[in-house]
């Protein structure tokens, strides 16, 4: 991590570190006291500590006079280069030639990388050394989210659900990091992070529920598809706005502050999302307040349709760290073990020191931004096949674990089977599940429901108690009714 800012220690609370600008005015003012304390001697009084008690014959001119010559000869002692700026806004010095900072003056932040693209793990130090259990479970979840992916795309397509958003070649940054958590910190998503939910134990059949707005969906079929959350599983509901998640993230991690939980925030955003004023505020809030908080970025290349070159002209994301006083670091983001290592580390500080970080996971979205996006009309074949071929984070976990011995042809084959046959169950289930029943569209917002919404829900009654022949009411649960005795029944 690239530290910018003062090591703090801790012990039940915050404790701040020695303040050298502190220690200098103290100095100075010394120095002042003990000048005095010599120009009052010569004209004759008496210095006694802080008080002066000068019986003075001298004429006001003489003594003004004298005060003159002391006050010169303490200023010639001092050249202007030993003047140390006050200035309670930035810690620096003074120079004596103008000169602009550059944009490049932090420039090429390296990307920490554990292992190559062949899977060989490229410094020992650094290898996790995780178990095989957990490296199969990794391998499993990147894979079942490419194959859900990959149905629930082509689901899209041919008119079954409205909309969809595949995660394709970021699995990586998913998974290392949602295993580097605990299960009880609090995750904002952005929209591309099913596998983090999907590696907490989130089931196939809720993502299918949630995409077809199934009775089933624990959000009753009122988000678009893909805006996922589980309260259970200490996940955020997703929210289509860009960054608006980032301030709210950081207000959840300040609570736990004060409460004095054991637990942290990780905020996912795109590099685009960086780009909105909500970023900013979030980052300024976390830095000042001192919030155990991690904001994650997916540097995946394009904003839906545009390219990294025109979003920013600084070195990426990480680099905006320091600006905000927030400890920073890039990583690979296609290698699963550098992301779960940097994200284990921030994790472990963020908690232990109050204090937030900032993960810059450069990677490469190989999907197109959404269904509703057509990626060709802005990049080339070439180029997705590069990194689809090339340095795709699960071809690189696999190449580990065949290495290793922990995986072959066989087991690849037979598991491609199981995953598939098993997304396909759950999207055979959510194709017959009934939608929710549509007294929901005016439940869970007010405890009391208004009277306005009352009269909305009464005239949709007796709408469809007209014209009901004309919408598939059969695909609905059937409303709750209330008995004279007030229990409920169909």
């Amino acid at each position: 991590f690239t530290a910018v800012r003062s090591e703090k220690r801790r012990s039940g609370g915050s404790r701040r570190a020695p303040n050298p600008r502190a220690a200098r005015r103290g100095r100075r003012r010394a120095g002042h006291t003990a000048k005095m304390a010599a120009v009052i001697r010569r004209l004759g009084g008496k210095w006694s500590g802080c008080v002066v008690r000068a019986q003075l014959r001298l004429p006001l001119a003489a003594a003004r006079r004298a005060l003159a010559t002391g006050h010169a000869v303490h200023q010639q002692q001092f050249t202007s280069l030993d003047e140390k700026p006050q200035f309670p806004g930035a810690s620096a010095e003074f120079v004596d030639r103008l000169e602009f900072i550059q944009p490049n003056v932090i420039s090429g932040i390296p990307i920490y990388r554990v292992m190559d693209r062949q899977g060989q793990i490229m410094n020992p130090d650094e290898d996790p050394k995780l178990p095989k259990e957990m490296v199969l479970k990794f391998y499993q979840k990147m894979t079942l989210l490419n194959t859900m992916d990959r149905i629930l795309y082509e689901s899209q397509r041919q008119g079954r659900i409205s909309f969809y958003m595949t995660n394709y070649g970021e699995e990586g940054t998913h998974i290392g990091s949602a295993a580097a958590l605990e299960p009880n910190d609090l995750v904002f998503g952005q929209y591309r992070e099913a596998g983090v939910l999907m590696y907490r134990g989130f089931p196939l059949e809720l993502f299918m529920a949630q995409c077809y707005a199934s009775a089933r969906d624990v959000g009753k079929g009122r988000q678009m598809p893909v805006h996922y959350g589980s309260r259970d599983l200490h996940f955020v509901t997703i929210s289509s706005p860009l960054a608006t998640q980032m301030p709210q993230a950081v207000g959840a991690a300040y609570a736990y502050k004060v409460s004095q939980e054991d637990r942290a925030v990780i905020c996912y955003f795109g590099e685009g999302a960086a780009s909105e004023g909500d970023a900013h505020a979030g980052f300024n809030f976390s830095a000042t307040l001192e919030c155990p908080i991690i904001f994650f970025c997916r540097n995946n290349g394009y904003a839906i349709s545009t390219p990294t070159h025109e979003q920013y002209r600084g070195d990426g994301i990480a680099a905006r760290g320091p600006g905000y006083g927030i400890i920073s670091i890039r990583v690979d983001g296609n290698d699963v073990f550098a992301v779960y290592n940097a994200t284990k580390e921030a994790r472990r500080r963020a908690v232990a020191e109050n204090q937030p970080f900032l993960i810059e996971a450069m990677t490469y979205r190989i999907g197109h931004h959404s269904t509703s996006d057509d990626s060709s009309a802005y990049r080339s074949v070439d180029e997705v096949n590069y990194w689809d071929k090339q340095d795709h984070p699960i071809s690189r976990l696999r190449h580990y674990m065949v290495n290793k011995g922990w995986w072959d042809e066989e087991q690849e084959k037979a598991w491609r089977k199981q995953s598939r046959k098993r997304v396909m169950e759950a999207f055979e289930e959510a194709e017959r599940a009934l939608k929710p029943k549509l007294d929901h569209m005016f439940s869970d917002v007010y405890e009391e429901t208004p009277v306005r919404l009352q009269k909305q829900q009464e005239g949709l009654q007796r709408h469809l108690k007209m014209y009901g022949e004309h919408y598939p009411t059969d695909h609905f649960e059937k409303p709750t009714h209330y008995s004279a005795e007030g229990m409920p029944h169909s």
